[in-house]
């Protein structure tokens, strides 16, 4: 164990950057939860990751605004076409989700399968590179997600399918390169099922809370404990969205359970 490794000039922007991802991704989940669509998450974030890795492919930046642009039109066009799908086939619209999730996986792994460091990329868009973010890609975040929660404050309920896919899309895009497939769903599922019985705003406070004192738990203990960054928040979500949920259960009965 290495306290010396809990550095607040090196965890305290991957914790801002967690708080900004979970300022959209629990309600977001909790949308998705009350709609049905479980793996929505999953395969909005594996189309953004396709549209990076076809970038990665033709040999443009990581960074580079080309690349972001790839990732968001990946993310968007399939978000409208699943949408599409949800209004014309309902009963099949989760097997439709996971089918696009699996080509859209298998056409990154096609496209990476020439590249002698492929799977090292791919590795690192599912698990994300959340310890190395830094203030700008925090900014960049924050401008865009205070766009997307204004407009979700002020369509609320009437939002309707395709605009919650859209916004969706753009949500996930702007974080699954940061934070990786895996904590994309992580931090729109876990957090919304611990407090799925709860009513709107006491939910989206205590869902907010679950999912900071997961980001600040998997930091510390990655820190400590070298440990890679996304996998460890992730079980941290785990399992203190568990903890949580039973607390709210045996409280909402009385203490009785």
């Amino acid at each position: 164990m290495n306290l010396a490794a809990l550095d607040p000039g090196l965890l305290l922007w991957p914790f801002i950057v967690g708080l900004l991802v979970l300022a959209t991704h629990v309600p977001l989940g909790r949308r998705v939860l009350a709609r049905g669509i479980i793996f929505l998450d999953l395969a909005v974030a594996q189309l953004a990751v396709l549209g990076v890795v076809a970038a990665h492919a033709l040999g443009l930046a990581a960074d580079g605004w080309p690349t972001q642009l790839a990732a968001a039109t990946a993310a968007l066009v399939g978000a409208a076409l699943l949408a599409g799908c949800e209004r014309r086939w309902p009963q099949i619209q989760e097997a439709l989700i996971g089918s696009t999730f699996v080509v859209a996986a298998s056409a990154a792994v096609l496209l990476l399968a020439g590249d002698p460091h492929g799977g090292e990329h791919l590795a690192e868009l599912l698990t994300g590179q959340i310890l190395w973010a830094t203030p700008a890609q925090a900014m960049q975040i924050a401008a865009l997600y205070s766009i997307l929660l204004a407009f979700m404050a002020w369509r609320g309920e009437r939002l309707g399918g395709r605009g919650f896919y859209l916004l969706f899309a753009l949500a996930i895009t702007a974080s699954v390169q940061v934070v990786g497939v895996y904590l994309v769903f992580a931090s729109l599922i876990l957090p919304a099922l611990a407090v799925r019985d709860l009513s709107a705003r006491p939910g989206l406070l205590v869902g907010w809370a679950v999912g900071a004192l997961a980001y600040a738990a998997g930091l510390t203990a990655s820190a400590l404990l070298d440990w890679p960054t996304g996998p460890a928040i992730v079980i941290a979500l785990a399992v203190i969205a568990l903890l949580a949920g039973r607390a709210l259960r045996v409280a909402a009965s009385g203490g009785q359970r």
